[in-house]
């Protein structure tokens, strides 16, 4: 189920000011959760290796760190739904990041435009996480 918070609530209001404050709140709560589900799913599969795989039997190999185990599931869609984890990442494209930094230019100004949002650090990418039948989404 995707969270629609954020443009509900800029649906009702119509003040600049208040809407970027909600949405650089809402975008953080976003975020750290984002955050709980990837430790919370890293501590599930180091809990497995710790209990299942190595055991009594005293196992010993090389197993993934959190980066590894992130870049793993975004990869391998047998590791991904074994763990219940899925992360999709793509590029935004200029209309998008023009809409997150609330510009709408005509056609002399899109160099311009382009250039404010790589000046103001406007995200360029957007990554989804899955997990629980929960949904994410972020921008870096």
């Amino acid at each position: 189920m995707k969270n629609n918070i954020i443009s509900d609530w800029l649906d009702k209001h119509n003040n600049p000011d208040i809407d970027k404050k909600v949405r650089m709140k809402l975008e953080d709560m976003s975020k750290e959760r984002h955050n709980q589900i990837i430790d919370e799913t890293y501590g599930n599969y180091i809990s497995y290796i710790h209990d299942i795989v190595q055991g009594e039997h005293q196992i010993y190999g090389n197993w993934y760190g959190k980066k590894e185990f992130i870049d793993k599931c975004k990869t391998d869609s047998e590791f991904s739904e074994r763990w219940g984890l899925k992360i999709e990442e793509r590029e935004l494209d200029m209309m998008e990041r023009w809409g997150l930094a609330g510009l709408t230019p005509n056609m002399t100004e899109f160099d311009y435009c382009n250039k404010l949002c790589d000046e103001h650090k406007v995200p360029t990418k957007l990554i989804t996480i899955t997990y629980n039948n929960e949904t994410v989404e972020i921008y870096e």
